[in-house]
């Protein structure tokens, strides 16, 4: 089992930033589409942002474009989700993905069915 690890998460004030990571085994990482779920309580879980496996391809939600940035390190096997101008309504538990079966010329994978793996999540709340 491929176990994905995410950090970064935490309490924050309305308008503040947080920097989640996401780690994976080499081999998993290298050939992987990656991206960020969150599922707030009460909610369905919900794609925020995607990256190619090349990392030049990125897709975000509506919800979060503009405040929200995806980008992957392949030398480090990491991937980070820089998020800025942060409210309430992002509070969720933050999850990191792989899609393991993406090629190289691959677009961001953004169906949830199509990921192989997940992490166990991280916290993100944003008091107003």
């Amino acid at each position: 089992q491929v176990q994905l690890v995410e950090s970064g998460g935490g309490l924050v004030q309305a308008g503040g930033s947080l920097r989640l990571s996401c780690t994976a085994p080499g081999r998993t990482f290298s050939r992987s589409s990656m991206a960020w779920f969150r599922q707030a309580p009460g909610k369905d879980r919900e794609i925020v942002a995607s990256i190619s496996r090349s990392g030049r391809n990125t897709w975000y939600a509506d919800s979060v474009k503009g405040r929200f940035t995806i980008s992957r390190d392949n030398a480090k096997n990491a991937m980070i989700l820089q998020m800025n101008s942060l409210n309430p309504e992002d509070t969720a538990v933050y999850y990191c993905a792989a899609d393991v079966n993406a090629i190289l010329t691959s677009p961001p994978q953004t169906r949830d069915s199509e990921f192989d793996y997940w992490g166990h999540g991280t916290q993100v709340t944003v008091s107003s």
